[in-house]
This record gives structure tokens, C-alpha cells and sequence, in this order.
């Protein structure tokens, strides 16, 4: 046999070896489903399931910290246990505050509002950028310090696109809303999270604007008996030592928003740090059980043995009795509404106790997960006027 004899020969037993297209009208063949298919009558295909056995779990968790204070002593004491505990989950805050060192980059001046862009030192050479938002109102100004959630970062809240242009549109899920929050007549001071914007490796940079850095930074606080929560609540609470440098700011009004991770961010901010007088936490107020613990979240999310003490409710309890506004898409896939809603009645249970069921607020919307601040904004404004003196 020649060696071209052989090489058909060859090729011809390949080709029956390659798949054949279906016959006409044939039914393609299921795809295959891993290695019990065929074997579902001799396991129980539950047994295999990880977020169904951490739900098993969950049902044992000790949350030996969780609310049942009578009274507004008890309450009170419950704050302080919790408070601590939290602060120490997270990872615990620096002992000492370095020099802000801060610096203006820019100054925009738009019709309704000034931009400035400027930086500070949050931990020994790491810095923040924020934008300053001021209305064209006599100062000093009640102020909210506005955490974005993930995308591009602050860029996302600020009116600026992904070319970096002036926009007016409020577009994406987060909607511009420190500008929403100028126009409701508030000072806002917008933070670039770690890991999003400008706070990004270079390895990440090259994915794109939206791509964060969550994964190499919040594993490493994680290594380190750290948390990305812990970092990001930390840079707020440097924000607010900012906002105290700026004589057209009022310190004694300052707020904390965010949405989704920014929605994360204020939660905690707000339960650990009692310079914030009033919170608005949209599209994140939820369950661990029911979001964090079963949906594929980023690793930002997590905080190490927090279920041994507390739910996620417990935590937005430790804002009490300062003014909550609190709002849920009723088809956001992430924070499924039905436990948001629950969650929310846990928080005002600890509002009722404290006697201050008025300031704490819940509004729901015919929408995905994004901003709506319908409610919330005024909201806000409402409350932030009543704390001045």
C-alpha cells in the first residue's frame, strides 16, 4: 500500500469519526449534565447541592447577637455589644488618623452646582479621590457622602460617561444620584471605592472601566484578618474627617447613601460611625440567607463568622434611632424583594423599641435593581434640615 493509498485511508476513517448532522426533523441529543446523569434514581441529587447544604447551615447559625431588646435600655446595650463585634469582624479601624494631605485636582462650574475633584490620604499612602458637589445655596451646606455601587465608579454618580464627558442623561442603574442629591439642595461628596475607577491595579485596568478589583484586594483583606467592608468603611469615615476641613460643609449634617456595594458600604458606615445623622440604602438591605449566602455575589460582600452573631437586619439596626430610608426594587434578581421586605420589618422593630418608628422608611418600585430616590430623596433632605441648629 503507498503511503497516498494509506493517507485516504486515513482520512476516511477520521471523517466517521467526526460528528454527523442530524437527519431531517431528528431530535439533537440533550446535553450532557455532568457525571450523575443516568444515576438520578440511585443518589439523592439534593446531597450534592452546595448552596442548598449552606442554607442547612444557616438554620443552625448561632446569631447569638441578633435583636430581642424590650426596652430602649436593653437597646441600647445590644448596640454597644454588637457595635464592637461588627468593628471587629470587619477587621478593626487604624488607632490613629493620619494627615489627610489633601489636594484639589480640578474645579467645574456647571449652571446648577460646582465640581471639584480632589484627593486625600485615607491609610498611610493610600489615597481617595472624590468629587464635591456644592448647590448654589447659602452655605454651609447639610452634606451626603454618596458610594457608588459596582460599574465604573464614582464617575457613574457624577454625570460623567465612559469618555470621560460632562452627561446629562442620568444614565445606567445608579442614575447620577449625587446629583440628584444637589438638586434636592444637599452638598455631596462622591468617593471612589477601592477597587473601582482610578482605585484599580493595572492588570485590571486593562479589562475595561468596569472591570473592579475586588477579587485581588478584598481576597487579600481576607489573608490578612481584613475585609474590603472594613477598608471602604474606613475611607468613609476619613471622608467625613474631610468634610470637617471645609468650611462650606456642615459636619454636624452629614448623611451616607449608596446604592447595591455602595449600599453595602452605608449600611455598615452608618452602623459603626456616629458622625452620620441620617442613611439611605438602596437596592441592598436584604438577608445573608437569602442574597449574600445564594446568589454568586462579589467577594466584597463577605465578612468572616458574622452569622455566628448577627443577620444582615441586625447590622441596619445599629442606625437606629438616626433617620433610615431604605429602598428595593420588586425585581431586583440580586436582593430578592420578599426578603428585603421581611428584613425591613426586623429594622423597624429595633426603630419601635428606640421609639422612633417615624424616621425609618421602606419604599418599594416596579423596577430591576438601580436607584429610584423617589421618596428617598426628600427624605433625606427633610431630615438632614432638622438636624441643624
Amino acid at each position: 500500500m503507498t503511503r497516498r493509498q494509506l493517507g485516504k485511508l486515513a482520512a476516511a476513517g477520521g471523517a466517521a469519526l467526526l460528528p454527523q448532522a442530524a437527519a431531517p426533523g431528528a431530535q439533537a441529543p440533550a446535553a450532557y449534565t455532568g457525571a450523575l446523569e443516568g444515576f438520578e434514581n440511585r443518589v439523592d441529587t439534593a446531597a450534592f447541592d452546595p448552596v442548598l447544604y449552606t442554607r442547612r447551615l444557616y438554620e443552625s447559625a448561632p446569631l447569638r447577637l441578633t435583636f430581642n431588646a424590650r426596652d430602649r435600655h436593653q437597646a441600647e446595650a445590644w448596640q454597644k455589644r454588637l457595635r464592637a463585634k461588627i468593628a471587629e469582624l470587619v477587621g478593626g479601624f487604624p488607632s490613629t488618623r493620619v494627615e489627610l494631605k489633601s489636594e484639589t485636582l480640578e474645579v467645574r462650574e456647571f449652571p446648577a452646582y460646582r465640581r471639584e475633584k480632589f484627593v486625600f490620604q485615607s491609610k498611610p499612602g493610600l489615597y481617595v479621590l472624590g468629587y464635591l458637589l456644592t448647590p448654589r445655596t447659602l452655605a454651609p451646606h447639610p452634606t451626603m457622602v454618596c458610594v457608588p455601587g459596582h460599574g465604573r465608579g464614582v464617575d457613574d454618580i457624577v454625570g460623567i460617561d465612559d469618555k470621560g464627558r460632562d452627561r446629562a442623561d442620568k444614565a445606567g442603574y445608579q442614575h447620577d444620584f449625587a446629583i440628584q442629591a444637589v438638586e434636592h439642595g444637599l452638598a455631596a461628596v462622591a468617593i471612589e471605592p477601592m477597587a473601582f475607577g482610578c482605585r484599580r491595579d493595572p492588570r485590571t485596568r486593562k479589562h475595561g472601566l468596569g472591570a473592579s478589583a475586588c477579587q485581588p484586594s478584598a481576597g487579600a483583606a481576607l489573608l490578612l484578618g481584613q475585609t474590603m467592608i472594613g477598608w471602604r468603611v474606613y475611607d468613609v469615615m476619613r471622608t467625613i474627617d474631610w468634610i470637617e476641613t471645609r468650611k462650606e460643609l456642615d459636619p454636624r449634617r452629614v448623611g451616607c447613601m449608596g446604592i447595591s456595594g455602595g449600599g453595602t458600604c452605608t449600611t455598615f458606615s452608618a452602623a459603626l460611625e456616629p458622625r452620620i445623622r441620617v442613611a439611605m440604602v438602596s437596592g441592598y438591605l436584604n438577608t445573608f440567607r437569602d442574597s449574600i449566602l445564594s446568589l454568586s455575589h462579589c467577594i466584597d460582600n463577605y465578612v468572616p463568622g458574622i452569622l455566628n452573631w448577627a443577620e444582615m437586619y441586625d447590622v441596619a439596626g445599629l442606625i437606629a434611632p438616626r433617620p433610615l430610608f431604605v429602598e428595593s426594587g420588586e425585581k431586583d434578581e440580586i436582593f430578592p424583594i420578599q426578603a428585603s421586605l421581611a428584613s425591613f420589618a426586623r429594622v423597624k422593630k429595633v426603630y419601635e423599641v428606640f421609639g422612633a418608628a417615624d424616621v425609618v422608611q421602606q419604599e418599594t418600585f416596579d423596577g430591576p435593581h438601580s436607584f429610584w430616590g423617589i421618596k428617598g430623596l426628600p427624605f433625606l433632605a427633610k431630615h438632614l434640615a432638622a438636624t441643624a441648629t
